[in-house]
């Protein structure tokens, strides 16, 4: 085939007219050092803070330093291949994670790659990991109950979605045992959880993820775990990015439950990463803005109004303490920064008090308002009766001649306390709480020995459930205990009493 002179002329000029010029402009810079999760970068005079960075290998890199002649940054995978001289390039985006629903029920690392071998995660939508926190105008009182299922907590720290309540205590008090028992208590009450691994070991991560998934909960749970074995840079960015898989579900009118376990080992990482990247250490060797770590990721924790859906995201951070000391520089940082605290003392927990919480440190300073008046009425004396409980037991040691005002004190106290013991993964529900709590203050529980007191409850709340179902469902609809359910529950605990016999 022979084209004309005139006909190649017109298919060069169409070529000509539609050629458009297109210039792709990187960033480009070199890698001036690298070592221990951390490099340092010439030439990328226009990075962001949080940017992503890419290097040869394909590695990516978060900058956390910008310093006038380099930059530094977290590597976000191995470093074996990163060699001094290589081209990093600048993405200009922030650090984001995928979040959607098509996370729930996966096992997914610090920057959302799955880790449960079950596929990829098909998801288009991405959220920074670092945002602001929402502003006062975006936020409503918290009023809504969230029930951990645990009488001890619900009932003298009630918690309120959209609170930040710190679980803390020494190693081996129940602090991940009290938060695994609220995200079991979740179920079937449309909230979404979220468990965040930092430091953890990969077995004890293990046995959290059986636990939940024998008890159904994986079925409304993402679990993000950046274990002990994994570089400090993704333990530092992993609570962060749990919290942006959390504010999708906030923003879109859901409720979102997200433990962080625990934030002491966080913010060791953080100092290991801030020393490496040369920045001045301040108190106890921590960099001076540790304060700011963790004020950033608890505050964005939220009721908000209903103009935004009213979704909410509740926090609960664990910090592990030593020897009890609750004053230490990063426990009285996050005292501070949170709504509350539930404080597992370890004397209460050798001596079978289990949750192990002290009920004179531990409070919550907003969740009242989210507890249902029926829980009121009955646990309203309660928390008083048992702090002068506990002043009591150590005055009686060194006592014999008691009055009978302080013999019938120690008495009472110790059948609450008795009550208030409950076993692992075995929540309540509260109007069951309620019914069990009312027998305790109101003294149905005197006459009975300690080691009857957990028998009566457990055959008193099976006799309600088969013979009186309607006194729960009362409190159910009515969030309170009226004057007719309350003659109802006298009449139920003495038929009851009849059966059960006196100890």
């Amino acid at each position: 085939m022979h084209l004309k002179p005139e006909e190649i002329s017109a298919i060069l000029l169409r070529q000509i007219k539609g050629y458009e010029e297109k210039l792709a402009v990187e960033e480009v810079g070199t890698v001036l050092t690298v070592g221990d999760g951390i490099a340092r970068i010439y030439g990328l005079n226009n990075a962001m803070a949080g940017e992503l960075l890419q290097f040869e290998n394909g590695v990516y890199g978060m900058v956390m330093n910008l310093e006038e002649e380099s930059v530094g940054c977290i590597l976000l995978g191995s470093e074996e291949d990163i060699q001094e001289g290589q081209t990093v390039r600048g993405t200009r985006r922030v650090m984001s994670v995928p979040v959607g629903d098509a996370l729930i029920g996966r096992v997914i690392n610090a920057v959302g790659e799955p880790i449960d071998g079950k596929g990829p995660i098909e998801t288009e939508v991405f959220r920074p990991i670092e945002l602001l926190a929402p502003g006062i105008i975006d936020r409503q009182p918290v009023f809504e109950s969230l029930a951990t299922g645990l009488k001890i907590v619900d009932s003298m720290t009630p918690i309120g979605r959209g609170q930040r309540e710190l679980i803390i205590g020494d190693r081996g008090t129940g602090k991940t045992a009290l938060a695994v028992d609220a995200i079991i208590n979740q179920k079937g009450k449309d909230v979404i959880c979220i468990y965040v691994a930092i430091g953890q070991k990969a077995s004890s991560v293990a046995r959290v993820i059986k636990k939940l998934e024998d008890f159904g909960s994986m079925d409304y749970t993402i679990v993000v775990n950046a274990s002990a074995s994994e570089p400090e840079a993704l333990q530092f960015i992993a609570p962060y990015a749990g919290c942006a898989v959390g504010e999708e579900f906030m923003f879109n009118g859901k409720h979102v439950l997200i433990v962080y376990d625990d934030l002491s080992k966080h913010a060791v990482a953080y100092r290991t990463v801030s020393l490496l990247l040369r920045r001045p250490p301040g108190r106890e060797a921590f960099p001076g803005d540790v304060f700011y770590l963790h004020s950033r990721l608890l505050e964005r924790a939220a009721k908000l109004s209903d103009d935004l859906g009213g979704g909410s995201l509740t926090a609960l951070p664990i910090v592990e303490t030593q020897a009890g000391d609750v004053s230490a520089y990063i426990p009285t940082n996050i005292i501070s920064i949170t709504d509350g605290q539930v404080f597992l003392e370890s004397d209460l927990f050798f001596a079978g008090q289990r949750p192990a919480m002290n009920v004179g440190i531990s409070v919550s300073r907003v969740g009242g308002d989210a507890q249902i008046r029926a829980m009121k009425q009955v646990a309203g004396r309660m928390k008083a009766e048992l702090a002068q409980y506990r002043e009591l037991v150590s005055f009686a040691q060194f006592g014999s001649d008691l009055d009978e005002e302080t013999k019938f004190r120690l008495n009472r106290g110790a059948r609450m306390t008795e009550l208030l013991i409950q076993g692992e993964n075995v929540p309540m529900s509260v109007e069951e709480q309620v019914v069990s709590i009312y027998t305790a203050v109101n003294g149905h529980l005197d006459e009975y020995s300690l080691d009857r007191v957990q028998p009566f409850e457990r055959d008193f709340l099976a006799f309600v459930r088969d013979q009186h179902p309607e006194i729960l469902q009362n409190i159910t609809e009515t969030e309170s205990l009226t004057d007719q359910n309350r003659d109802a529950l006298e009449k139920a605990i003495k038929d009851f009493k009849a059966i059960f016999g006196v100890a």
